[in-house]
């Protein structure tokens, strides 16, 4: 079993194989954390202002002139994240699913997205095998 460790931007197409392949165990590179927390940090003095800025304190699409409470946020970003989960169909391949859910790790430690460390430390592909990644991914899915 191969081990990798992710560097955001810079992954050589050699290693996303071994993901799809093998099954290689997946951790990132702990100095995109920086990034990550600079990002986080972004989003939280947006908030600070009090100011409306689509999709991270207001509504979405037809609904984007509507301004989200601070205490409805949270449930804010995960319907989002809820609505994005659902697919039909078969599953993806399990090496489709690892090489996907590591791709999403490594997008999201490049530190553009705004979210806080803990989506990418919580994700079966940031710390243990991802040989053992769930077929959870439908072929036609909003993922």
């Amino acid at each position: 079993m191969t081990s990798v460790l992710l560097d955001p931007g810079a992954v050589p197409l050699a290693t996303w194989r071994d993901i799809y392949r093998g099954g290689a165990a997946v951790a990132l590179d702990p100095a995109s954390y920086g990034a990550i927390d600079r990002s986080a940090r972004a989003v939280s003095a947006i908030l600070a202002k009090g100011e409306p800025v689509y999709g991270i304190n207001t509504g979405f699409g037809k609904l984007a002139s509507v301004r989200i409470a601070a205490a409805d946020l949270e449930r804010l970003q995960r319907n989002i994240v809820l609505s994005h989960a659902a697919g039909v169909g078969s599953p993806m391949p399990v090496p489709v699913v690892r090489l996907m859910l590591a791709l999403k790790l490594a997008s999201l430690a490049q530190g553009a997205s705004g979210v806080r460390r803990e989506p990418t430390t919580c994700c079966p592909s940031s710390r243990r095998k991802v040989r053992s990644a769930p077929r959870a991914i439908s072929r036609h899915s909003r993922t």
